[in-house]
């Protein structure tokens, strides 16, 4: 509707003022209940088409000023578009070929359309459709694509791209330089290593695969459900059970499912299979909270239709907590809710090999210039195209081939350093292409359940208000629970018959300061009643079946029972009051009963329960004492929805805030009693407002509030979500380091926060900004410039309201967010998830990753530049999608601060001393043809050019693998030297031009030192000028290299020794032109002096430049690591 209003610039003062009343409208509004402002916040969507030329203000005055033109400021988004030529030259014609290889691809794998279906039971034959396999799928290729797959992403970089045509070049006889082998050696050799590398990779991951889809199932009871499914029948008697949803939403709760009750209620099990029923589903769908689908059962009379809901589904991926439970199967494979929230995996290609591609391109266009020089002082005679391609040719190894050799075998030898290192065991390399990622960091994404915490609840504390009670008190506690109980029984059996009417007149008398032990009492008692925890027993003989259930609550021995709950808060504290003497043993939908410590059994009826939602933040239970008769409304809830609700007190608000700084989650406990007629009363009217057809939910939330008035404040409790170990060192160390860490949750605001304060993600002195729920355009609008005049504070918010924000404000949004010292997003969909870390990369161009341990987390590890899977308790599939998996959190501090730097650093080195290599006898090949008429002759025949790039320097260069700048302990130590990583200084267009003058010059110097000084033994020129080339990269190495190893010493010696070795067996090489030529190399003439001292005063001219420079430089501007390192 707001769209289709027409926009006109608004400059008068009474739309100032409507603006001034909207926004003050919807700031006042505040508190729990929401009612007060959704009026205001309608009126705000019908005027929201202004927003449209709105730009988002950068202070107040743009809403309050009268004269605000608004109409004259452009929006952000349009000024940052580019059109036409300078689009296309700017990096559009990539985006454009992109989008047309998209297109072809989803043309040539068309999903077909998803259908709603209909199951029957038990009748697979009636089912029409062909539906998918129930597998799952982490490979990137099958049989046919691989080779092709494996071929495309080696060829779209340029490197490998280039050499494919000069090698075909080769086939041409007008072009031939060389023997064939010069070219196709290399380019089969790198074609073969990655070749090989990625099927190896495929194979496990298809073993990986094949090992979990070949899992059979029959029954399910505690472990992971295969497909999605329609609970028929379960073996508890409630007919409901609980699952585990981690790995699906990351929530911990565990969830209440209930079976088909037409199913459930059948007298034997494989009356399943003879009654003529079907289920019918929607067609499958991303969102995993909502279902809809019927259950019609025809051959009774009349037939019998249930409507289904998200409580009757059980979703592929969740854990069957309690029981076991029978199901029909509605989708499988690629129609799974957690298979359609999971995105399919991409080739990740590090940012280091995309900037070296760069740099390739680069010497491509100087390879061009160069040849076209030639040519030109030639004077374009005779035929000077073809005398350009082979000039081109003969320059070819201005772009080494074996660079993209040296890289992945390098990431190999990294890979194989991180599953060695003993500091971090149990870490496994599952992507070997990226491991420099790790240097280049600048976004962490995390999960927060099982991944930062262990997700186990322990109860810490115990508040009365004048006292309190940690874990070192808590025998106190047990004493006066003893006490207490004790004295209770010995009054109730000494006076039995007038118990009742003093009991009764208590509540109405005033009030009076009552013991610590009776506090103590009533506290204890509230926090084991108010719950929805339900104890269960487990079955103790093999195969006993139902009746087992029916008679459990005489068997009350502790070591046989467990508890179950919605929540994990839930059962810590259940299991407290066990631990201090009071112990629930049995609960049903009707009654609970609790064990005193004396052994006596207390029985309860329940009448009403209020569940916790995450609007009201607070859940409620009404219950009679059997033996008083007596009526208790006992409540428990967040602190900011129970303060208006108890009676008035000094202390509750300071309490909450000391244990919220301690990382605790607050819980106040409170009650109220009840006379028979206050309770009638309200369940006459409860009863009524659940019947109403109109605003049910605001009548039955009006009916609840009439009896949360006055309540006796009784205690606060604070229970630990303990921490993985050593996170809080950990995340300080990645902030020191520059990364910002963004948390993405599937759980609750409360408990998101709660965390993030006691992880600190969030540091003590950081403000928190909670964004407040958004609907429409309208509110994100104010919301977003309420957050922009906040200055370095955390953002939480909740994933359904920054889906409203990213759907208008995607831009705006994201460069405030980036701000952020840590930002918390809860509630969030594994989609969602994702979606933020495109985002991210988008908007940002920086390098992310995400970390994560769950089946809801692989979406984001997949989206990531750098994914890291943990292995925990919750299943490996985030670990076996992940690019590194590791088996705890704290890992991370070393995996990027040691293990990032060294691999980044030395693939730098290592990429840019290969092109120098490549370089410098390039440089020599121009300076012989310039000084022999221009004539396109190699200087070097076939083997001493493959030989150049292999035995004789190969293994020196690669030594650079095993070279460090910083030990692992200073690294660690000072995490700030990480910062620097992320500039990608090491590797830059600075670096690479200093490489390139300082080859012209060694090349020039090698190359006319040796025409000069052997002017009269011209005929040896090759043996000389190549001496001194290989003596000088020998050098250069040693130049290089910043710490020493043992192995890098071997390669020295080991290449010096092969080179002398050529020198005496393969002299025909050394001679200039073709071997027939008769021109050899005299063995005599090389053990003479005049050519040892020549050789040796070519090379220090060479060098010895470059050993005082780097000298001066590190004297005069020394690294910020040296300090440290001296």
């Amino acid at each position: 509707m707001a769209d289709h209003i027409p926009l006109y610039p608004v400059q008068s003062a009474a739309a100032a003022a409507a603006a001034n009343r909207k926004r003050a409208a919807y700031y006042s509004a505040a508190g729990p209940g929401q009612g007060a402002d959704r009026h205001s916040r309608y009126q705000l969507e019908d005027e929201s088409a202004h927003l449209d030329e709105m730009p988002l203000m950068m202070s107040e005055e743009g809403f309050e000023n009268d004269e605000s033109d608004y109409h004259t400021l452009p929006r952000a988004r349009i000024t940052r578009r580019r059109r036409g030529i300078e689009w296309l030259v700017c990096g559009g014609w990539k985006s454009l070929c992109t989008s047309c290889c998209d297109w072809l691809i989803h043309v040539c794998q068309r999903k077909k359309e998803l259908k709603a279906r209909t199951v029957w039971l038990g009748c697979p034959e009636k089912c029409e459709e062909k539906h998918p396999r129930n597998a799952i799928k982490n490979q990137k290729y099958n049989v046919f694509t691989f080779i092709p797959g494996v071929l495309y992403e080696q060829f779209k970089f340029f490197l490998n791209l280039y050499f494919l045509v000069v090698s075909c070049s080769q086939f041409v006889p007008a072009l031939k330089i060389g023997y064939l082998y010069t070219y196709w050696a290399p380019l089969g050799f790198v074609l073969a290593v990655t070749i090989m590398r990625e099927a190896i990779d495929e194979f496990r991951r298809f073993r990986r695969d094949k090992e979990m889809n070949s899992q059979l199932y029959s029954k399910l009871t505690n472990q992971r459900i295969p497909s999605d499914m329609v609970f028929l029948r379960t073996s508890e008697k409630a007919g409901s059970c609980f699952i585990r949803t981690d790995q699906l939403d990351g929530e911990t709760d565990w969830k209440l499912k209930v079976a088909v009750s037409c199913t459930q209620r059948l007298p034997a099990l494989g009356d399943l299979f003879s009654i003529n029923a079907y289920v019918y589903a929607q067609k499958p769908q991303l969102d995993i909270h909502s279902f809809e689908g019927t259950f019609t059962r025809e051959d009774s009379d009349p037939p019998v239709h249930e409507s289904l809901s998200i409580e009757n589904t059980l979703w592929a991926s969740t854990v069957v907590a309690s029981g076991t439970v029978i199901g029909v199967v509605i989708y499988t494979g690629k129609e799974t809710r957690s298979v359609m929230n999971t995105s399919n995996p991409k080739n990740k290609v590090g940012l280091l090999d995309l900037e070296l591609n760069q740099l390739t391109k680069a010497l491509f266009l100087a390879l061009i210039a160069l040849s076209a020089v030639m040519v030109a002082l030639q004077g374009f005679v005779g035929p000077w195209y073809r005398n350009l391609f082979r000039f081109l040719l003969l320059f070819s190894y201005i772009i080494p081939i074996s660079l993209r050799v040296n890289l992945d075998m390098g990431k190999a030898a990294y890979g194989w350093m991180i599953m060695r290192d003993e500091h971090i065991p149990g870490t496994v390399v599952r992507t070997s292409t990226i491991p420099e990622e790790l240097g280049r960091l600048v976004y962490l994404m995390t999960d927060k359940t099982g991944t930062l915490t262990q997700n186990e609840m322990v109860f810490k504390r115990l508040h009365l208000g004048t006292v309190s009670y940690g874990t070192d008190t808590m025998d106190e506690i047990q004493n006066h629970v003893i006490t207490s109980y004790s004295q209770t029984q010995s009054q109730a059996s000494g006076n039995n018959a007038s118990s009742t009417p003093p009991r009764k007149a208590q509540s109405s008398a005033p009030k009076v300061r009552r013991s610590v032990s009776s506090r103590i009492h009533e506290a204890v008692k509230a926090i084991a009643l108010c719950h929805n925890v339900t104890p269960v027993y487990e079955s103790r003989a093999a195969g006993a079946g139902e009746t087992e259930y029916a008679e459990v609550d005489q068997d009350f021995s502790d070591e046989n029972r467990t508890y179950q709950a919605s929540s994990p808060d839930e059962v810590a504290l259940v299991q407290w009051t066990e631990s201090v003497g009071l112990t629930l043993v049995s609960r049903d939908l009707t009654s609970m009963q609790l064990k005193t410590p004396s052994g006596q059994i207390l029985t309860y009826h329940v009448l009403q329960v209020f569940p916790f939602t995450s609007e009201n933040k607070r859940m409620g239970i009404v219950v009679r004492d059997e033996s008083t008769a007596e009526i208790t409304f006992y409540m428990k809830g967040a602190d900011v929805a129970m303060s208006t609700i108890v009676q008035y007190n000094d202390w509750l608000e300071e309490e909450c805030g000391n244990m919220a700084r301690e990382g605790l989650r607050t819980l106040v406990v409170a009650k109220k009693s009840l006379t028979e007629e206050q309770y009638q009363d309200f369940e006459s009217r409860y009863s009524q407002a659940k019947l109403s057809l109109h605003d049910r939910a605001l009548k039955v939330a009006a009916v609840v509030e009439s009896l949360e008035r006055e309540m006796e404040l009784l205690c606060l409790t604070g229970v630990e979500d303990q921490l993985q170990a050593d996170v809080r060192p950990t995340l300080e160390m990645l902030r020191n380091a520059g990364i910002k860490i963004w948390m993405l949750t599937g759980d609750k605001l409360e408990t998101a926060t709660c965390i993030a304060k006691s992880s600190h993600l969030v540091s003590r002195t950081q403000d928190i900004h909670v964004f407040r729920p958004v609907t429409n355009r309208g509110e994100a609008h104010l919301e977003l410039n309420a957050f922009r005049r906040k200055h370095d504070c955390a953002l939480v918010i909740a994933g359904d309201s920054l889906e409203v924000c990213l759907k208008y404000y995607e831009h705006e949004f994201v460069e405030l967010a980036c701000q952020c010292p840590a930002v918390v997003c809860c509630r969030c969909s594994p989609t969602q998830k994702a979606h933020i870390v495109k985002l991210l990369q988008q908007h940002t161009g920086r390098r992310t990753c995400a970390v994560g341990d769950g089946g809801n987390d692989v979406s984001m590890i997949q989206a990531a530049d750098c994914g890291i899977g943990i292995e925990g308790k919750e299943g490996k599939q985030a670990s076996l999608a992940a690019d590194f998996s590791i088996t705890q959190f704290k890992h991370i501090g070393r995996l990027l601060m040691v293990h990032g730097r060294n691999s980044y650093k030395r693939s730098a080195a290592l990429g840019q001393f290969v092109m120098h290599r490549g370089l410098i006898i390039s440089t020599m090949q121009a300076v012989f043809s310039s000084v022999f008429y221009f004539a396109s002759v190699p200087l070097y025949q076939g083997f001493l050019m493959v030989g150049y790039a292999t035995i004789y320097t190969m293994f020196p260069v690669f030594s650079l693998v095993l070279d460090q700048d910083v030990k692992p302990e200073t690294a660690l130590l000072y995490p700030e030297l990480y910062k620097d990583l992320t500039k990608g200084r090491s590797l830059s267009f600075k670096t690479f031009l200093i490489w390139v003058l300082i080859s012209i010059y060694q090349g020039g110097i090698l190359m006319y030192g040796a025409l000069v000084l052997f002017e009269s033994e011209f005929v040896h020129v090759v043996a000389i000028s190549f001496t001194a080339l290989i003596l000088t990269e020998l050098l250069m190495v040693a130049l290089t290299i910043r710490t020493w190893h043992w192995l890098m010493v071997v390669a020295e010696f080991l290449s010096l020794g092969c080179y002398l070795a050529s020198l005496a067996f393969l002299n025909e090489y050394f001679g200039i032109g073709r071997v027939s030529f008769g021109a050899f190399l005299d063995v005599a003439f090389i053990t003479t002096v005049t050519f040892l001292w020549k050789v040796s005063a070519i090379t220090v001219v060479s060098c010895l430049p470059l050993y005082i420079l780097k000298y001066l430089k590190r004297k005069l501007s020394p690294p910020s690591y040296s300090k440290l390192t001296s």
